[in-house]
């Protein structure tokens, strides 16, 4: 079983970088929920663990904390850029191995191609995530929020999908992530896969809420929308 960990940036009281109508802390989790729906649903042999699921305050040693203790295989953290630059940069921390920077290297490179941004380079920080995980860690910086060519960009949600592809992908191809077969579910051989539904809400909060205590508990969880 591969463990990603998923580390939507800021959250709660913190918004992050606020700019053209958008918060960081918002676009970072939208963004996090569509790599893990796309994992779970199209990969196998994968467990996700995000550091929160809805907008709630999480400090740092929490994160790094959770994805310790859980013995994760990869800690991704996603964050959006300000400053009034634009495009993409990725970054890891100071004197590690040569399989943190290779995975650095593919999750980039694969974003790169899959969405276009402008390349800002892969480069190295002492930011806490980076540094206090136990297992390769990488930390990518998705446009600017302050940058009209950019925030454009990140509030279409057909973007936002895009850009989880690039992750997808850049995960899939860095830990040899296989993809389910989707037709043996079609063969008279193939096994019944049993689903359990655990809670029906009208608020999309209570639901999440009740998701993020099963993801704590180790269960892999979708939200579906009726």
């Amino acid at each position: 079983m591969v463990k990603v960990f998923i580390d939507p940036g800021h959250g709660g009281v913190d918004p992050g970088a606020v700019a053209n109508g958008l918060q960081e802390k918002e676009i970072t989790l939208q963004l996090a929920k569509e790599i893990q729906k796309i994992l779970l649903n199209e990969y196998e042999n994968i467990a996700i663990k995000m550091s929160r699921t809805t907008d709630q305050t999480v400090s740092l040693n929490s994160r790094t904390a959770l994805a310790n203790h859980w013995n994760a295989d990869i800690f991704l953290s996603i964050h959006i850029n300000a400053g009034k630059g634009t495009g993409f940069e990725s970054y890891i921390y100071s004197n590690v191995g040569k399989m943190t920077k290779k995975y650095q290297d593919i999750i980039h490179n694969t974003i790169i191609k899959q969405v276009g941004f402008k390349d800002r380079g892969k480069k190295q920080a002492d930011f806490h995530v980076l540094r206090n995980t136990k297992m390769p860690a990488v930390l990518t910086e998705n446009g600017f929020i302050d940058t009209l060519q950019d925030s454009d960009r990140l509030k279409d949600p057909e973007f936002i999908r895009k850009l989880a592809r690039g992750h997808v992908f850049g995960l899939a191809k860095a830990l040899g992530l296989k993809k389910k077969d989707h037709n043996v579910t079609n063969s008279p051989s193939s096994q019944p896969l049993y689903k359990v539904q655990i809670g029906a809400f009208k608020n999309r909060k209570n639901a999440e809420l009740l998701a993020e205590q099963a993801v704590q508990s180790g269960y892999n969880v979708i939200i579906i929308e009726e």
